[in-house]
């Protein structure tokens, strides 16, 4: 039974650790981040070719782009056009590329590429404020009669503009069409006529153009898709098929009314698709597209690069501080201050583990001479950290050069040993080799860096740096575990062999 007092308490710890769970979850979902590093994204690099034939004027071209296509979001856009100058413009939603030019004349190639990345968050089509009116559709007899008749036939069998446009989709593929449908199909195509068909029922439907999306695929071209609007937000069908939805592998290119291509000062126009499949590290896209992404305000990757390099370190010290807790508490080693193999650790990290060693044990031992020769001086306390901080100093930067002329390089990041705590570890252990003897200095020295090179391989491994750059909402789940083992109250494994002996009481 948990006592009251302490009730409070562990609810608080649970609510801590739920917090961060969930914020990284949200972080995961929102943004997209991977859980594991390394992880590829697929991206999908789809090129526009434009050919036509210039006629020694003025040249415009004008290409409608994609804009939010459901299922993807768009990466990159550039266009490859020398000698033209371009732009994307933009008006009541209908994006194109703009190609400009003073005077071209005989066969021109225009390029334009754009790279997408699958996205299943954005399949749903988003509302539309405001009313979408149908078209004004005119249709001469007998055309009218035949469309008032498969109107009222598919209408009997439907209740909402989504179930009319598949109703009228199976008419119109049937196996035995009738008069009607044989009509109306030789007069316009199948996606024409399904358009015309629910325009003149009062429901807006306008025509989509697809792109199949499949590997190293060239000379593509678009395939029309119907898309119907319910009163909210555009649905789409293919009109083969009657199936709603976009399909994983296809692009949706063209989505407005206006046409797909215009040219002005040339003739003979031809637009092609070519596509190709790669593959990119997840957090290589996540970079570039965070600020787009909903929760990317609260994303480290806002920060500049030199911020992000210094969080990217210090967001590994609460892995450290859980190693030295678990150390201390369940393990009970012994160690020479309390954090100081945290600060030993990130010095490892900076240094890599074996030159960072060699340079440990060099500074404190020669230190510890030094600290000797002090305390023979009666100095008071402040005189002593502060020559022994001097001392310090000049030990690593003799270290350094030493280290380069011997060839080695990593020498030179010795001085990111903090000065002071190297100077503080030396006078604690002095002080210990004083009152203890110089079996506690080895213990507690060898527990210091045992639990640095533990603390180390933990914040070096991969995983770690990737999640706590990455979700550093997880670090509330290292604060409650941590607060978990502050009331831990049983025995340590370095205990148990002390009491040992006891069992044969029992």
């Amino acid at each position: 039974m948990i006592p009251r007092s302490r009730a409070p308490f562990y609810l608080a710890v649970m609510l801590l650790i739920l917090a961060g769970l969930s914020l990284a979850v949200i972080r995961h979902v929102q943004m997209g981040v991977p859980w594991l590093p390394g992880k590829q994204q697929p991206v999908w690099l789809v090129e526009a070719r434009i050919d036509f034939d210039a006629w020694n004027e003025p040249v415009s071209v004008n290409l409608n782009i994609p804009d939010q296509p459901p299922g993807f979001y768009t990466l990159t856009e550039q266009a490859a056009s020398p000698g033209y100058g371009f732009a994307i413009t933009e008006h009541q939603g209908d994006r194109r590329a703009e190609w400009t030019i003073r005077n071209a004349n005989g066969p021109q190639t225009l390029y334009f590429k754009t790279r997408l990345i699958p996205d299943s968050y954005a399949q749903d089509a988003p509302l539309e404020p405001g009313t979408i009116e149908p078209s004004d559709v005119f249709l001469e007899e007998p055309e009218a009669t035949a469309a008032k008749a498969l109107l009222q036939q598919a209408e009997a069998l439907s209740s909402n503009p989504a179930s009319l446009a598949r109703e009228l989709i199976k008419l119109l593929t049937s196996q035995t069409p009738d008069q009607n449908t044989r009509l109306l199909l030789s007069q316009a195509s199948l996606p024409v006529t399904l358009v015309e068909l629910l325009n003149s029922a009062g429901i807006p439907a306008r025509i989509a153009d697809g792109l199949k999306l499949e590997d190293a695929r060239r000379q593509q071209t678009l395939e029309p898709w119907l898309q119907v609007h319910d009163g909210d937000r555009w649905l789409t069908f293919n009109p083969r098929t009657g199936a709603q939805g976009v399909p994983d592998d296809v692009l949706l290119w063209r989505q407005t009314q206006g046409p797909l291509l215009d040219l002005v000062g040339g003739s003979g126009s031809r637009v092609h698709f070519s596509m190709l499949r790669q593959t990119l590290p997840a957090l290589q896209i996540l970079r570039s597209e965070a600020k787009d992404r909903s929760f990317g305000s609260f994303s480290l990757y806002q920060l500049p690069v030199e911020q992000q390099s210094m969080f990217r370190m210090l967001l590994l010290l609460p892995l450290g501080a859980l190693v030295v807790c678990l150390m201390r508490i369940l393990v009970g080693i012994k160690t020479s201050g309390t954090f100081m193999p945290v600060l030993i650790a990130v010095a490892f990290v900076q240094t890599s583990l074996l030159p960072g060693l060699a340079a440990f044990i060099s500074v404190v031992t020669l230190g510890l001479m030094m600290r000797g020769y002090l305390s023979s001086l009666n100095l008071l306390l402040v005189s002593r950290i502060s020559a022994l901080i001097i001392l310090v100093l000049f030990i690593t930067v003799g270290i350094s050069i030493v280290g380069y002329q011997m060839g080695f390089s990593t020498g030179m990041t010795v001085t990111f040993f903090p000065m002071v705590i190297l100077a503080w570890t030396i006078e604690r252990m002095s002080i210990l080799w004083e009152e203890e003897g110089a079996h506690e200095v080895l213990i507690q020295g060898a527990g210091s860096l045992l639990v640095a090179i533990l603390a180390y391989l933990v914040m070096r491994s991969p995983l770690a740096e990737h999640l706590s750059f990455n979700f550093p909402e997880l670090h509330l789940v290292v604060l409650g575990i941590i607060l978990l083992l502050g009331q831990y109250t049983g025995y340590k494994l370095t205990e148990l062999r002390r009491f040992a002996p006891m069992k044969g009481y029992q």
